[in-house]
Order: structure tokens, then C-alpha cells, then sequence
């Protein structure tokens, strides 16, 4: 009876003696050595019942911790567009409805406004084409082109304030081929037949440029804050001539580099995508949240 009573006891202690653990309570299974000298046999179930953690979460800012990588931490320094009196403006370079909507994604509705960039980026593609330049190095200075010459005409609109020129581009390379946007069908269906079935690379390149007060440059020359090119994969399904003319039949290929469109109705001839999908899509979110936020620190503005 004392052996029955001790191995009950034994097995009792070895099932309720928990771990204690920031993910919870564990229950144990015994040991070998301990299952060996019980009577009855034990369970090898793993139990788990959550913790309330007592910690309460401030920001890395506010406690003194790391600091903000990402925007979402710093909205509250740019200021709404509807403003007089903004100490900050955000401005797309760009008459794109793709970049204002990811730039909205973003969270940054009513914090920016878009208008097109005055630069004749007819005759900077064809200045560019007579150089020895990388389809990577190609995408953004056109970004840098584009933002800088906004810069320009914006100076003497800042009303004491500061303004972020936001300029970006976004190319199709065919194996070192660069393809803008189509100027017809014809060019339309020539370069979706090229890209059928095939890998190629989208870049994307952004610029953005400071003007007006605390930006430590003349006051009509805007400051370079940053400018990189972000660059994705992408791999075309096999196309047949019957597709292709389907898709340059709903007009969307028309206003977009390599002639589709992955946020429409183009997604359907992409098979498979390395890297960001905004980066094909025309503005790299991640990249792009991380270098304004370091651009805000360089300024430092209250």
C-alpha cells in the first residue's frame, strides 16, 4: 500500500510541477528515470496556459530607448497639407495615382499634396540614352531630376516653413534593355511578347530634396536629403497572342513602364515577384518610410 501510495505521489509532483516561462506555464512530461520507477503509466502531453505580463509598452522615443526607424512613429511632425502655416509640408513630385495612393497606404491622407514635376523628362530620357548609365543609376536620377527641379519653383513657397520634395521613377529592364511606357499598341504588344515567360528587374528610384528654412543650403538651391533605386524580380507567365492583345485592349498598359500594371490587371500575367511589391508598384514603402525618417532627424525640426 505505501508503494502504491508513494509512486501515486511521485507521479502527482511530476505532472503538477510547472515551468515558468515569459510565454507561460509548462507542464512537463517525467523523465525517463522517473517514469521507470512509477507503478502506472504518464501521459506524454505537453500543456501550455498563458501569462498576463504585467510590463506596459512606451515608446523607444519617449523612454529614451532606441529610436524611431519607420514613419509611422513621426507623423506628428509633418504637417496637414490644408495648413497655412505648416512647419513641414510633404510633397509628390509626381502626377501618379499609384505613388499618391501608396503614399495614402502609408497613413499620410491629407499630409501631402502631388503635382507633376516641370522637368522635360522627354529630353532627360534622351540625354540619359546617350550615356553609359545602369538601368539602376538611370532610375534614379530621373528621380533626382524630377524632385529637383519641383525644388526649384517651390522655394519661394515654403512660408517660412520646409518642404520635402518627394521625385521618383520606375523602369522595366530586360536584360539590360530599359523599357519606359509604351507609346502604342504596337510597342505595347512588342514588349509584352519580350517579357512573356521571362525574368526581369523593376527599379525604382527616389529622390527627395529639402527647400526652405533649416535646410542648410542657399536659399535657392534645394538640399539632396537622399536618393536611392529599390529593385524587384518579377517573372511573366507564358503569354499567348490572344492575352496579350486582351490586356492592350483594356487600355491599362498605356501610362505604365514595361507596358502592365502589377497592381491591376496586369497582376494576372505575373507568375512570381523577389522583393517589394510597392517597388514595382512605383514607391518603395519600406525604404522609402525609413530614409524620411532619417531625413527628419537630419533636419530636426520641433
Amino acid at each position: 500500500m505505501e508503494n502504491v501510495t508513494l509512486s501515486l505521489l511521485l507521479l502527482f509532483v511530476t505532472v503538477c510541477g510547472c515551468i515558468i516561462s515569459s510565454q507561460g506555464f509548462f507542464l512537463p512530461h517525467p523523465s525517463k528515470s522517473t517514469i521507470s520507477s512509477l507503478t502506472s503509466t504518464a501521459s506524454r502531453t505537453e500543456y501550455w496556459l498563458p501569462t498576463l505580463s504585467m510590463s506596459t509598452s512606451t515608446s523607444s522615443d519617449d523612454s529614451g530607448g532606441e529610436p524611431s526607424k519607420l514613419l509611422v512613429s513621426r507623423f506628428h511632425q509633418i504637417s496637414l497639407a490644408s495648413d497655412p502655416e505648416a512647419k513641414l509640408r510633404l510633397v509628390l513630385a509626381s502626377q501618379s495615382p499609384r505613388r499618391s495612393e501608396i503614399l495614402e497606404m502609408m497613413g499620410l491622407t491629407g499630409r501631402f499634396t502631388a503635382s507633376p514635376s516641370p522637368l522635360d523628362e522627354e529630353k532627360l530620357q534622351v540625354e540619359l540614352s546617350q550615356q553609359e548609365i545602369s538601368p539602376s543609376d538611370y532610375a534614379r536620377t530621373l528621380a533626382e531630376r524630377k524632385a529637383h527641379a519641383y525644388g526649384i519653383q517651390a522655394v519661394d513657397s515654403t512660408n517660412g516653413g520646409v518642404a520635402l520634395i518627394i521625385g521618383s521613377d520606375t523602369i522595366v529592364d530586360l536584360d539590360g534593355h530599359i523599357m519606359e511606357k509604351p507609346t502604342d499598341e504596337e510597342v505595347a504588344h512588342s514588349m509584352l511578347s519580350s517579357l512573356s515567360g521571362k525574368w526581369h528587374q523593376v527599379h525604382t528610384g527616389v529622390a527627395v530634396y529639402a527647400v526652405g528654412a533649416s535646410t542648410s543650403s542657399s536659399d535657392d538651391e534645394p538640399r539632396l536629403m537622399f536618393s536611392f533605386t529599390d529593385t524587384a524580380r518579377v517573372k511573366f507567365s507564358t503569354l499567348t497572342d490572344k492575352d496579350i492583345k486582351a490586356y492592350i485592349g483594356t487600355q491599362e498598359p498605356f501610362d505604365k513602364a514595361g507596358s502592365y500594371g502589377i497592381q491591376g490587371i496586369g497582376g494576372q500575367l505575373v507568375e512570381r515577384i523577389e522583393g517589394d511589391f510597392f517597388t514595382v508598384m512605383g514607391l518603395p514603402m519600406h525604404r522609402l518610410s525609413r530614409e524620411l525618417t532619417d531625413a527628419l532627424k537630419k533636419l530636426n525640426l520641433q
